[in-house]
């Protein structure tokens, strides 16, 4: 596939963005040889930008691993497949369109004055995970960026009441399919800015309160943007802080006892379980060059 075409005017965000995603899956072990991808693209901002960014690592990468795009059809009216398939077969990516009735289904089922994000999310993620088996891939990639891993966090915190946000790379319920999450490092404001640089063809969702539905996490975005102002660097801490856990100062009981094991686990010299979990060093290398 040609990814020249569609690079940014600004190599230098485009360099930016190579090298966030590089770094995200050096970190978390995300690709690895032979692996069959499938990423969900949507028609939004983030999912075009995953697929492209993917593309351009496996076109450098010295180790072979697959991609195909799948798209989840879920039957709002006005809802433009034709525009996603064009953007896939003008630029050869191997892909799949999933018609379905999701739609016609929460109609069904939702009841009165509920929400519809709540069962279209599960209804869409078992879709792309039937989508994925069907394809042989091993691997589902989603286009979550840092603002959605903090957001999430914050969303946790304040209404929840729980210390969680998303992982970078998970095994799905189902127990086959592993979720990742390359975007987990690029900010959404270099993607608006990709994305319209490179006139991506965006497609509306066409769910009927799309834009409307997430109030919390509209409040978030704007609590964020005032804090930045006195702490320009609140992002990067607050993400960092999900990697930088410490379960001992926290409340949780389990998680204190399972610190307390590790930590005498490591003192009495017993191997982590973690320790032998299989790396590919060649595709790391290629990732930590940007």
């Amino acid at each position: 596939m040609n990814v020249s075409s569609t690079q940014a005017v600004d190599s230098r965000l485009f360099r930016r963005l190579r090298h966030g995603i590089g770094r995200a899956v050096a970190d978390f072990n995300l690709i690895k040889k032979g692996d069959r991808i499938a990423v969900a693209v949507s028609g939004g901002k983030d999912s075009y930008t995953l697929l492209i960014l993917l593309e351009e690592l496996r076109r450098r990468a010295p180790v072979p691993f697959e991609l195909v795009a799948v798209n989840i059809d879920s039957g709002y009216p006005g809802y433009q497949t034709n525009i996603i398939e064009g953007f896939l077969r003008d630029r050869g990516f191997e892909y799949r369109m999933v018609p379905t009735e999701h739609y016609a289904i929460i109609q069904e089922k939702r009841r009165p004055g509920s929400s519809y994000c709540a069962i279209c999310s599960r209804l869409k993620r078992g879709a792309l995970y039937e989508a994925t088996r069907e394809l042989g891939c091993n691997k589902l990639a989603l286009g979550h960026h840092q603002d959605d891993f903090i957001e999430t966090l914050l969303l946790n915190q304040f209404f929840v009441g729980s210390l969680k946000s998303m992982a970078a790379s998970m095994l799905a319920d189902n127990g086959v399919t592993t979720v990742i999450r390359p975007l987990v490092y690029l900010t959404e404001e270099d993607i608006i800015s990709y994305s319209r640089q490179t006139q991506l063809p965006i497609v509306c969702c066409c769910c009927p309160v799309c834009g409307t539905a997430d109030q919390q996490r509209r409040r978030m975005k704007s609590l964020l943007k005032e804090l930045q102002k006195d702490i320009p660097h609140i992002k990067n801490s607050l993400l960092k802080a999900l990697s930088n856990v410490h379960p001992r100062h926290l409340l949780d009981s389990g998680l204190s006892r399972k610190s307390t094991a590790d930590t005498q686990s490591v003192l009495s010299g017993a191997p982590s379980p973690d320790a032998d979990l299989p790396v590919c060093q060649e595709v790391v290398e290629v990732c930590r060059e940007g």
